[in-house]
């Protein structure tokens, strides 16, 4: 009697065991757009903190607003897979991007590999800035190429506006210019997050933005203060600035991670 006792209860265990597993595996298997609320959320703070620790070396503190920013930027790119829409910046389907993607994946990993950067940095800066379109025509700002540099800011990277139509020139422009700013916040343990805060938005005024929210002192996500005290900082930061990280991240998860968003690509990193 005991015997068959032990080997029902062994039984019961194993089952729920295979159910547990079964439950994780088919959660695993479904695309984000099929998620449950409160599974997108874990899906984002988990890939987060993936995405952090290969750009830096080490674990980002990411608090949960700073996660719901992520979130929201990544709701806005996966609204766009599969949408047909045409070739307009932050309108176009978003498997032209990862198509445009998978062409300049190798020239832009081997760039940034070269500046000891992480190629991530290299992959998907020009994700948030112009999609993979190398613009020949200057924008309202006058920036030009896939990386979007101003011609005066290229002057100072040896660049000429021709240069800046060069992949290759660019990129390696894009490079230098992060690598300053990792060195700028180097005693920040968010530097490289603060380094593409200042791509956007300059590493002078990043600063000062560091010192007007007090986030300068705080060593544990200096990047979650300035997002959430925006209201604090200027209208280029609340309209724009506070947007780029976290685009930043939300492109990395697509493109890291594009079958979980039914996607026929490699990770990104991988070409």
């Amino acid at each position: 009697m005991k015997t068959k006792t032990v080997i029902v209860l062994i039984a019961v265990m194993f089952l729920g065991l295979s159910s547990q597993s079964l439950a994780q595996t088919n959660q695993q298997n479904k695309l984000y757009q099929q998620m449950s609320q409160a599974e997108r959320s874990a899906f984002v703070a988990e890939r987060a903190r993936s995405i952090a620790r290969q750009i830096s070396g080490h674990d980002y503190e990411f608090t949960a607003d700073f996660e719901t920013d992520i979130q929201q930027a990544l709701e806005q790119y996966a609204r766009r897979i599969g949408n047909g829409t045409g070739r307009d910046l932050g309108k176009r389907d978003v498997r032209l991007i990862v198509e445009r993607a998978q062409v300049q994946a190798p020239t832009l990993i081997a760039v940034f590999k070269m500046r000891d950067l992480s190629p991530l940095i290299g992959l998907y800066i020009p994700w948030v800035e112009s999609e993979y379109v190398n613009f020949e025509s200057p924008n309202s700002m006058g920036a030009l190429g896939m990386f979007q540099f101003l011609p005066s800011t290229g002057q100072k990277y040896g660049l000429s506006p021709q240069d800046l139509l060069d992949v290759t020139k660019s990129a390696d422009a894009a490079a230098r210019y992060i690598a300053n700013g990792i060195d700028t916040f180097k005693d920040d343990p968010m530097k490289e997050a603060l380094a593409l805060l200042a791509y956007n938005r300059g590493a002078k005024a990043t600063a000062q933005d560091l010192k007007l929210t007090g986030a300068e002192g705080n060593k544990q996500c200096s990047i979650c203060v300035l997002s959430a005290e925006r209201g604090r900082l200027d209208a280029n930061f609340r309209l724009e600035g506070v947007f780029y990280v976290p685009r930043f991240f939300a492109a990395a998860m697509i493109g890291e991670n594009p079958d979980a968003f039914g996607l026929q690509s490699r990770p990104l990193s991988s070409y």
